[in-house]
């Protein structure tokens, strides 16, 4: 019979990755739309070249956790909780602080697309290393 836990766990992690690159669009978004609205008179947001590329390798690195369920050994097990966990932190906190700047709709937007789902994989990754 054909385990198929790991595709379960790899989805589980998928689920917050994609409400990650959904709070980054929306957030995008709601300053382009706060800044239209503004006629122009608040101060643009401004990335330098590492700023865009730390963006990058923050949202890019949502697809390892998934991946390492995949591999199913129990290194990458441990891998996969620590580094969800981290991204799950970060980006509560990240989404958190710029929903407080940004507006309310933000942080209800985190808490749903990112936090819950990531808490949600956390337990099953814990679960599934403890059942191991």
């Amino acid at each position: 019979m054909i385990d198929n836990a790991p595709v379960k766990l790899a989805l589980a992690w998928l689920i917050p990755a994609v409400g990650a690159a959904l709070f980054v669009t929306i957030q995008s978004f709601s300053y382009l739309n706060a800044y239209l609205g503004s006629g122009g008179t608040m101060p643009a947001m401004t990335f330098d070249s590492a700023a865009l590329w730390g963006l990058s390798i923050f949202y890019g690195a949502w697809v390892v956790p998934p991946l390492l369920a995949l591999v199913v050994r129990r290194a990458t097990d441990w891998a996969m909780l620590v580094l969800g966990g981290l991204l799950f932190i970060m980006s509560t906190l990240a989404g958190v602080f710029d929903g407080l700047r940004d507006g309310g709709h933000l942080v209800g937007l985190e808490l749903l697309a990112v936090t819950l789902p990531g808490a949600v994989a956390l337990l099953f990754t814990w679960q599934h290393i403890r059942s191991t």
